[in-house]
């Protein structure tokens, strides 16, 4: 199949312009990662983003798998001696995945049903005498068929009916029909299933015992949900429509008359709808309900990932990382600027040991001695009172003190990558060095950890786990290269998300750097093992080098445009680095000189901007937070209270929010502003510091429902 035809084909269905669907489809068959393309390839794409990129992406991979779909109906239809030219215009002229199995079902290879039986028996001639509806006694016509394996004139008819029941069922205007009503009408219902009532873990979906719906209206977390139960043997769950209407709708396409065989007709046609049809189409539904849940879900996910990932980072500070607990004490670690391990050692401030002055002296003796400017400490076990406990201290010079989600970091601390990074150390000390680099740069350290693990999507292990890889790795892959990454002191891991680098080259950079040294140019990129001219292409505009010979190369500018920044630069009778520091002599380039062929304005926009902030990080400056002092448990809360709180996840019913109590509230989707919301990620972001009411505690089911309407 030709770009050109997918083009038109995507263009109609994303509203997009054909002729940059097919640019961005050649520049994605030419292996150009899509930050690159949305970045580097403006002029070809229309200035598309990232996301209408991945979209025509996405589409193009299903287009194509309809394309191998064609070629096994084809090959099948042709091999039966069935395929005609009116056909074969049919199936290359599709390119809906339902209708072209529609058109293939007829002919699709079958097990051995009730009808291939049936016309095994001789039976076939009598269902076509049958379906013409003219024969006015069929019991006669019907006589003519009873033989070995045939026993009377009913078995006979019976036979004949199973093979209109499966015609029926495979008719295109059939499918469609029910299909249509599906659509508009199906109602999802679940029940309990009654041994499993009373049982502890069915009471946690007891919202759907006794449950129905609009199919069109269930929300993802709802369907979700009751799939869950079912798969677990809670819940049995049904999707129907309007059968009699149903039925109704297809015998018009098969009733003739209102004779005998009009009557046997009808009753095969009820045969085919009740033990064919709705099963198919009902199978269908709840294929297609799951995966547009699917589609939601993980667009949660990878949303509430993007904040994450691009969470503000402190930067190059001297850190001392802080991993809570009561019984086995808290791991401290204390980093150098780049995020080294120079110390660690465990404190014992709370009970059952108790040791909180000998806990003082060890941390501020530390802070002292590591010339430490932040503390990180992790929001697990103990959290609030050891934050407590490190605020009451006193140092010599200000330090700043954070709390930082530690979701994900025991599954680092027990990872390869923690492993080969601090072979000599415990898990423990590795959670706390995580914890610590978390604060420094969120990006950076969470990359190394499996999305899944990190905490903020909702009902992640019940969707599709490929197509939640695929997208958290294109977020991934997103964030790090919209931030961009400094070459000297990236980790491999970081590398490997870096536009068209992967495992290898990472890795190669890496030892690259150990035989040679920092690298002082871009251009030595080229002299790494393996990376040649099409991944540094792709590459080179993501890696920043501070302190470059060349200013540039510490900016998003692309080495394929540093000639037109010194044609600038040399119009303007300065230097690229006086371009840089003088706003009125870049005020006065008129970018419309330097278009050519290939760069248009909107690149030439972009290069204007960087030169404005080389090397600017994109994300927001890190601010300091506070629980309320005189809440610590579930037990202090009141209803009414309004209370500092941190948004730890989101869903598409709402945010959940860290009170300081141990057990985070929800601010439902109605409550999370004085207007109607759609869309809770246009209210509030992962981490953001809010103030929120406190409206209802369930302390039996440790339930807490908060508003943030009117705070």
């Amino acid at each position: 199949m030709d770009i050109k035809t997918y083009a038109n084909i995507i263009a109609k269905k994303l509203n997009l312009n054909g002729r940059y669907v097919e640019n961005t489809l050649q520049l994605l068959e030419e292996g150009c990662t899509i930050p690159f393309i949305s970045r580097y390839r403006k002029e070809r794409t229309g200035n598309m983003d990232e996301v209408q990129i991945a979209a025509i992406s996405e589409a193009n991979d299903k287009l194509k798998d309809i394309d191998k779909r064609k070629e096994t109906v084809v090959k099948t239809i042709t091999e039966q001696g069935k395929m005609t030219d009116e056909l074969q215009r049919r199936i290359e002229d599709c390119w809906d995945a339902n209708e072209l199995e529609d058109i293939y079902m007829p002919f699709k290879p079958k097990r051995r049903t009730k009808a291939q039986m049936a016309r095994e028996l001789g039976l076939e001639p009598l269902s076509v005498i049958l379906m013409m509806q003219r024969e006015s006694n069929p019991e006669a016509a019907a006589k003519r068929f009873v033989k070995e394996g045939v026993k009377d004139v009913a078995a006979a008819i019976k036979g004949a009916q199973d093979i209109i029941a499966e015609t029926v069922s495979e008719d295109e205007r059939s499918r469609q029909q029910v299909r249509s009503a599906f659509r508009r009408e199906a109602i999802i219902s679940s029940k309990v299933v009654k041994a499993k009532a009373d049982t502890e873990e069915a009471a946690k979906f007891s919202d759907y015992f006794d449950f129905s719906e609009p199919l069109k209206r269930c929300s993802s977390h709802r369907l979700l949900a009751m799939r869950r139960g079912e798969n677990e043997g809670i819940l049995r769950i049904s999707i129907s429509a309007d059968d009699e209407g149903c039925i109704d709708r297809v015998k018009r396409f098969f009733i003739r008359g209102y004779g005998k065989c009009s009557s046997l007709v009808g009753e095969a046609v009820e045969d085919s709808y009740k033990r064919l049809l709705k099963p198919a189409i009902e199978t269908e539904f709840a294929n297609l309900s799951k995966e547009k849940a699917d589609e939601e879900a993980i667009n949660v996910f990878t949303e509430n990932l993007r904040q994450l990932l691009l969470s503000a980072p402190l930067g190059q500070k001297r850190v001392m990382g802080v991993d809570p607990g009561f019984r086995t004490g808290c791991k401290v670690v204390c980093l150098d600027e780049q995020g080294n391990l120079l110390h660690h050692e465990a404190i014992f401030p709370h009970p059952p040991v108790n040791k909180p002055q000998q806990a003082a002296q060890q941390v501020e003796k530390m802070v002292e001695r590591f010339n430490i400017e932040a503390i990180a400490i992790g929001n697990g076990t103990a959290s609030r009172e050891t934050t407590a406990f490190i605020k009451s201290l006193h140092f010599n010079h200000d330090v700043k003190q954070f709390v930082v989600s530690e979701d994900g970091a025991s599954v680092y601390s027990a990872s390869k990558t923690a492993r080969e990074e601090f072979p000599d150390e415990d898990v423990t000390v590795r959670g706390a060095v995580s914890i610590g680099r978390r604060l420094m740069d969120p990006l950076a350290e969470l990359v190394k950890i499996d999305p899944k693990s990190i905490g903020v999507g909702q009902y992640q292990h019940d969707v599709d786990q490929t197509k939640l890889k695929k997208s958290l790795d294109l977020t991934v892959e997103s964030c790090v290269n919209t931030v961009g990454v400094n070459l000297n002191t990236a980790s491999q891991h970081l590398l490997t998300y870096v536009s068209g680098l992967g495992p290898t080259l990472a890795k190669n950079i890496v030892e690259y750097r150990k035989e040679n040294g920092a690298f002082t140019s871009r251009a030595q990129l080229k002299k790494v093992s393996r990376l040649g001219p099409s991944a540094f292409e792709q590459c080179a505009g993501f890696l920043r080098i501070p302190g470059a010979k060349n200013p540039l190369d510490n900016s998003a500018v692309h080495p394929e445009s540093y000639k037109i920044v010194e044609q600038m630069a040399k119009d303007c009778h300065c230097t690229v680095s006086d371009l840089i520091k003088d706003k009125k002599k870049r005020e006065s380039i008129d970018i419309k000189r330097y278009i050519t062929d290939t760069i248009g304005i909107p690149t030439l926009t972009d290069i204007i901007k960087e030169l404005e902030k080389p090397g600017r990080d994109p994300r927001e400056q890190i601010e300091t937070f506070e629980f309320d002092k005189n809440v610590t448990t579930v037990d202090d809360l009141i209803e009414g209270m309004i209370l500092p709180g941190i948004v730890t996840n989101i869903t598409n019913f709402g945010a959940f929010v860290d009170v300081g109590v141990h057990q985070d509230g929800l601010v439902h989707i109605s409550q999370l502003a004085d207007r109607y919301v759609s869309d809770p990620t246009q209210v509030v972001k992962l981490h953001q510091h809010v103030k929120v009411k406190v409206v209802e505690v369930d302390r039996k089911r440790n339930r807490i429902s908060l508003s943030m309407k009117g705070v």
